[in-house]
């Protein structure tokens, strides 16, 4: 079983009502628009989902929802980031079960473990399922790294894909693609550094302002991938100051505040997040309306066709 690693990847927030229940009719609204701004796959339950928040029949709802309404347009993805290994083979098997067609894969958490630890216990999820993964790697939040020595020892493991690189540190892109050519597809994990990630090798993006700003998010992967460099660059220095509320302790509340701005979603979080309020609310709300108001036009972007370009460097690196 495999997935196309290539292009935009929303790590989509989960929508609530005023009464702390799952929001479908704001959460299809989203996906609908995200499908039709042309993204190549959702992330169910990860950390912009509020995934620590939800149980085990709120993610099947939502995966089943996703997978609907998706149609077989894209693969919708079960982010994985339970305390213990037996739990997290047992999230890999629901998955299946549910139609996700993937695994977003996280360290153990609420444990530091160290190298062994982590990595039998990639492995040990690994081999539970033939669901494709995708290991999140973002030792900045999560205090563990997966090194490049580690993700060799994880080669062998045929359904661990890809990486969701989220180091901030841009030439990892480059010591991975040095060490293992194509045999992990490498995605951005962080919204502020994407471009450059992109430009230097990267796959693919998995993004959070996506969730607020589908169409401007897809069209900077796609002309980036085409060479047209200076139109992505334009959009993408418009985009930066939304793109910072990506890297911040709140970028739940952030993004949701954006969503409900631009008409994709509602400021609701389940506790303990709070909505935000007063000064902190008031300068975020000036960020995302400043943007709003200087949106840029679009090219024509959907006539793009990044395949070509994908599958050279395949070649190249096959």
């Amino acid at each position: 079983m495999n997935i196309n690693w290539h292009g935009v990847f929303p790590a989509l927030t989960t929508k609530f009502t005023s009464d702390d229940k799952l929001d479908f009719k704001t959460f299809g609204h989203n996906l609908k628009a995200q499908i039709e701004a042309g993204v190549n796959g959702v992330i169910i339950g990860g950390s912009l989902g509020e995934a620590s928040t939800l149980n085990s029949e709120e993610k099947e709802a939502l995966i089943k929802f996703s997978v609907e309404n998706a149609d077989g347009k894209i693969p919708v993805l079960l982010n994985i980031a339970e305390g213990s290994t037996k739990e997290a083979i047992h999230q890999a098997k629901l998955a299946k079960y549910w139609g996700a067609k993937g695994l977003m894969l996280l360290p153990p958490m609420r444990y530091k473990a160290d190298d062994r630890e982590t990595l039998t216990f990639f492995k040990a999820v690994a081999d539970s399922t033939e669901l494709p993964i995708m290991i999140y790697n973002n030792p900045v939040d999560y205090k563990i790294e997966v090194t490049i020595d580690m993700f060799a020892e994880l080669a062998d493991r045929q359904n661990i894909q890809a990486i969701k690189e989220s180091t901030r540190d841009v030439s990892n892109v480059t010591r991975l693609i040095n060490r293992f050519g194509d045999r992990f597809k490498i995605l951005c994990g962080v919204d502020t550094i994407a471009l450059e990630e992109l430009q230097m090798g990267a796959h693919g993006w998995v993004a959070g302002l996506v969730c607020a700003f589908p169409k401007e998010t897809v069209a900077i992967f796609r002309l980036a991938k085409a060479g047209r460099v200076e139109e992505a660059i334009k959009i993408f220095r418009w985009f930066l100051p939304l793109l910072e509320l990506d890297i911040h302790p709140k970028l739940v509340q952030y993004i949701k505040l954006a969503e409900m701005q631009t008409g994709l979603g509602t400021e609701y979080v389940r506790a303990p997040r709070l909505p935000l309020e007063g000064e902190e609310r008031n300068r975020i709300l000036k960020i995302i309306n400043d943007g709003i108001h200087s949106r840029p036009s679009l090219p024509d972007y959907f006539s793009i066709n990044n395949a070509a370009e994908d599958k050279k460097r395949n070649t190249v690196h096959a």
